[in-house]
């Protein structure tokens, strides 16, 4: 009897792990984590982690659960589109590897555990939290994505919430400084998507998703992601000076800040896809190396 409860018990957890494993590229660990972060370093901008760690795991936990329910309801919504396109057809759901009803239970559950919680700790932190989540998935993804390519702006905005609401915990308020490290996410954000979208063109074409280089053009769009990448340096460097970043850490941030204007300048100059994508790849190492800095000033 028991040698039958313990094999039942152990296919059991089988069929967890590889439910699990199957759910994991859901929740875009690299987006996530990313996002994760900023809001960490929001937190830490306004108070030192070591006398307020409780805080801080509390932070980590909700918007960790916010983040990952809002980036599973995405999915969800946009199966449709993933499955027209190339670059996003093999994803769980478009593949048929997890079921809609399953997927659409995992990211409402982690969605008001983490809104929930988030509004337990601290109500205007909860209150920046819930607004990150409904500028992604009701005004980004179900309303505006559609419909328009400057739907980007509404995804950049959502972007920017964590630091903020990280920045608001810490805090206990909303100050420039924060607005200013949530607009660097914002104006970082243009530079991941659109140029996705230039490298991905025919697929979000044939998905009939409105984007920047349709209907402005390429080179257009190669100057906007070279302005806002630009912009988003300055917004940072803004914030650095705010929070009153060490000259240490502060020649550090210039040093990757000049490294990504010269590069947008360059992109401008000389345009080509494979430049694009080096700026795109360089300013997201920016973004994380600015936060990271962020946080160690924090300490």
């Amino acid at each position: 009897m028991m040698k039958h409860f313990d094999r039942a018990l152990r296919w059991l957890k089988e069929d967890m792990v590889r439910e699990l494993r199957g759910m994991w590229p859901l929740l875009k660990s690299y987006q996530t984590g990313l996002l994760l972060l900023t809001g960490l370093a929001g937190y830490m901008s306004a108070r030192c982690p070591i006398l307020g760690w409780s805080l801080l795991l509390n932070l980590t936990g909700s918007l960790l659960l916010a983040i990952s329910g809002s980036t599973v309801l995405n999915m969800v919504y946009d199966r449709d589109i993933d499955a027209r396109m190339q670059r996003t057809c093999g994803r769980p759901l478009p593949a048929g590897k997890i079921s809609v009803p399953k997927a659409l239970a995992l990211g409402i559950a982690l969605s008001l555990a983490g809104m929930v919680w988030a509004l337990w700790i601290n109500a205007l932190y909860g209150l920046v939290v819930f607004a990150g989540w409904f500028f992604d998935v009701i005004v980004y993804t179900i309303w505006l994505k559609r419909r328009t390519a400057w739907s980007v702006v509404w995804g950049g905005i959502a972007g920017g919430m964590p630091v903020l609401a990280g920045r608001a915990l810490g805090l206990g308020g909303i100050d420039w400084v924060g607005l200013m490290l949530a607009l660097a996410v914002l104006l970082w954000i243009p530079t991941h998507i659109m140029t996705f979208s230039i490298r991905y063109r025919k697929d979000y074409e044939s998905a009939g998703i409105p984007i920047f280089p349709t209907h402005y053009g390429e080179r257009r769009t190669q100057l906007i992601i070279a302005l806002s990448s630009v912009l988003a340096a300055l917004a940072m460097g803004a914030a650095a000076y705010g929070i009153g970043m060490t000259w240490g850490y502060l020649r550090i941030l210039i040093v990757l800040g000049s490294g990504l204007f010269f590069l947008a300048l360059f992109s401008t100059m000389h345009p080509s896809r494979k430049i694009q994508f080096g700026l795109f790849k360089y300013a997201s190492v920016y973004m994380l190396g600015s936060m990271l800095l962020v946080m160690m000033q924090g300490i």
